[in-house]
């Protein structure tokens, strides 16, 4: 058995088994036949299914409003001959197991039905998107990337031509605007191809470092202007950087995303904001990460309603994303002092806190719009 699912019970009459930390363990059968089996004494409340898997198939099983076909619960990749735990919160309703084995059509067990559930409530559940349903949405924001690219070319066409002329007090004005534009577009980096690298590479993986060949694009801009390197020497880069953007920009109505990623991307901004941004990884001198990750909110933010139509009927935590993209865009627009960023090496303990404790809630609640748009499997 699982562990955790360690059943506790007393001889003589009828017990319900629990699990190891008291709650009530129901152990249902997984098969290529049938669904469900075993659950024949419904209870409302905080529970366990004991998910046990006998066919020779894996299986994914989801437990659901037979009528709307909401999903409570689900357990993926379900390995034959082993048994998951699935936790829920059942309140009164109508529910059923799903079962889908792989290389088999899907198996619907028996309606059970909850009543006398009192003010207990079931847990959230969420009608599963199609591929279909995400198509609307990665168009609209295809259509919005087609026109940050062509932005993108004229901020980087101004960056190369205040290189072009040595001015180099200027090119670093010029140079966050343009990076900020492409960091907007983070959703999209994956369809990029071999241009994201050109555009926005870094050292990873080069054993010159910064002065390896291999390194260019914006963070070889932002190293050269921030630490002395001339005007000459720069003009090779920008002119490489422009390039690939004007690239990226024509070639971009060609290019399709896949609808079954773009929940994920909304998540994924976030995530690497954290994880590169405010760690100081992609810094090569500018000290312009918060602008960075403000950026990448306007991103996510902009993603997030493409994606609202549907999330509205499926998130019950919707208006606290709200909430909490709002509070992280207050956070990093205190350190915005007229287009000059406050660097990471320049917070307060305090400050630092803050940005990360608010940028990784957000990320974590972020999180469940991934889950909430991944494409499931219904038949």
């Amino acid at each position: 058995m699982t562990a955790g699912l360690a059943t506790s019970g007393s001889g003589g009459g009828r017990h319900q088994p629990r699990t190891a930390d008291g709650l009530p363990l129901t152990t249902v059968e997984v098969t290529t036949a049938g669904c469900g089996g075993g659950w024949t004494d419904p209870r409302p409340g905080r529970q366990v299914f004991d998910l046990r898997n006998t066919s020779g198939t894996s299986a994914e099983v989801y437990l659901t409003d037979p009528e709307t076909g909401a999903v409570y619960g689900e357990v993926e990749g379900l390995a034959p001959g082993t048994d998951r735990a699935l936790r829920v919160t059942l309140g009164n309703g109508s529910y059923a197991f799903t079962c889908l084995p792989d290389d088999a059509d899907a198996v619907t067990g028996p309606t059970v039905r909850i009543a006398g559930a009192g003010t207990v409530k079931s847990g959230p559940a969420a009608v599963p998107v199609t591929q279909q349903d995400l198509i609307p949405p990665t168009l609209a924001y295809q259509r919005w990337i087609q026109a940050r690219t062509v932005q993108l070319a004229q901020k980087t066409d101004a960056l190369r031509d205040t290189i072009d002329r040595g001015d180099l007090a200027a090119a670093r004005t010029d140079w966050l605007t343009a990076h900020l534009v492409y960091e907007r577009m983070g959703a999209a980096y994956g369809t990029f191809g071999d241009a994201d690298g050109e555009i926005n590479g870094t050292t990873a993986g080069l054993s010159g470092g910064v002065r390896d060949p291999g390194f260019g694009g914006f963070h070889r801009l932002e190293y050269g202007l921030w630490h002395g390197e001339s005007a000459s020497s720069l003009r090779g880069p920008a002119d490489r950087l422009a390039k690939a953007v004007h690239a990226l920009r024509d070639n971009w109505p060609d290019q399709r995303m896949d609808p079954a990623d773009i929940g994920l991307r909304t998540h994924e901004i976030l995530e690497n904001t954290v994880q590169f941004e405010l760690t100081g990884r992609t810094d090569y001198g500018s000290g312009t990460n918060l602008a960075t990750a403000r950026a990448n909110l306007d991103g996510t933010r902009e993603l997030l309603g493409d994606l609202r139509p549907l999330l509205k009927s499926r998130d019950s935590g919707l208006t606290g994303l709200d909430a909490w993209m709002d509070r992280t865009q207050h956070t990093l627009d205190a350190f915005d002092h007229d287009g000059r960023w406050t660097p990471l090496t320049r917070l307060t303990r305090a400050q630092r806190e803050k940005v990360d404790a608010d940028t990784g809630e957000l990320a974590e609640r972020l999180a469940d719009v991934a889950a909430l748009t991944d494409v499931r499997r219904t038949a």
